[in-house]
């Protein structure tokens, strides 16, 4: 525990483009949870190569990702915002962790096989391991709770176990760390099949609001998203298209379920898609605008990146070499 308050832990991988859902699901909560916890929030850059990446495009997309945590709202003096790459610890722990992790619980692991199922021509150690990773990044910095989704849930189960595997072995080492479920915009659905959820990935241009989209094209692919023929506005599982525009309209202007259903009570789907794209545009402008701003000062960013890898490392160190010493290696000759 860092300065009396729990720890966070959190991170995105430097692949594709943040989605709206992305943003509403995930980082608008961040900023949120910065007064309560001690938030560590990574570019977890090392996930991003279970899949093949061209390396110059590999670190524009994480400077840009560094970048958007920033202009999104989170202040880097008061969260440790970092790149997963540039702290030795979490390749460490993984490798120390991977041996206190069956292969069965890894071969159950439903995104591992979604991505082979994607990915048949490259189906790694890597991909396998994942979720040792993704264990070590959470346990290296004794956090206490992690914003996760529906679909990330497995994984942290498994970050569980293993944490009360080794305490069972070694003592009290790791924090058994908790779920933290953003109540509102935790699952922001495509805007084309509104039964799954809106992804970086998707073939779908239509499908997804991508953070830096311009307004005209925000606009557009609300005016395009899927409803259905029944003609009203309310919020239920057999309008699920319906259902998605007033989860994002309600993420973006606060407004209740309740209020939204009678401010439309009266109107079309044009009318009302009309009204979710412009609240977006409203949400996303000033994001955009302090992203260009941000990007153009180098020398900032660069500190940035600097000063948080080292903050990083000195907590993540504290945590390893506690490790370390309950496993057995040889302690450093300095």
């Amino acid at each position: 525990m860092l300065n009396d308050k729990k720890v966070l832990f959190s991170g995105m991988q430097a692949t594709g483009n943040l989605t709206l859902g992305n943003y509403l699901g995930a980082l608008k909560n961040w900023i949120t949870l910065s007064d309560e916890y001690e938030c560590f929030y990574s570019v977890v850059d090392m996930h991003s190569i279970t899949v093949r990446q061209d390396p110059a495009t590999l670190r524009k997309r994480a400077r840009a990702l560094l970048t958007l945590y920033i202009a999104a709202g989170l202040d880097p003096k008061k969260n440790c915002i970092y790149y997963q790459s540039h702290v030795s610890g979490h390749a460490e722990l993984a490798w120390i962790l991977n041996c206190f992790t069956y292969m069965g619980e890894l071969s159950r692991m439903t995104q591992f096989k979604d991505k082979s199922a994607k990915h048949a021509d490259n189906i790694n150690a890597g991909l396998f391991t994942y979720p040792v990773l993704m264990a070590a990044d959470i346990l290296l910095y004794q956090a206490d709770v992690v914003p996760v989704g529906v679909d990330q849930m497995q994984h942290l189960e498994l970050t569980r176990d293993i944490a009360m595997r080794f305490n069972n072995i070694y003592g009290d080492v790791f924090t058994i760390p908790e779920p933290y479920i953003g109540k509102i915009g935790a699952k922001i659905m495509s805007l084309q099949e509104p039964t799954k959820k809106m992804s970086k990935s998707d073939e779908n241009p239509n499908a997804s609001i991508y953070l830096m989209d311009s307004p005209d094209v925000i606009l557009k692919k609300c005016k395009r998203a899927v409803t259905d023929s029944i003609g009203e506005i309310k919020y239920n599982e057999d309008q699920p298209g319906v259902k998605n525009l007033i989860d994002i309209y309600s993420s973006c202007t606060g407004k209740s379920v309740k209020e939204i259903e009678k401010e439309f009570e009266n109107e079309g789907y044009g009318v009302f898609k009309e009204a979710v794209g412009e609240a977006v545009v409203s949400v996303l402008e000033p994001l955009q605008k302090e992203a260009a701003r941000l990007e153009k000062d180098k020398a900032y960013l660069d500190g940035i990146i600097k000063e948080n890898a080292e903050k990083a490392t000195y907590f993540s160190n504290k945590t390893l070499r506690k490790v370390k010493r309950k496993i057995g290696y040889p302690d450093m000759i300095r």
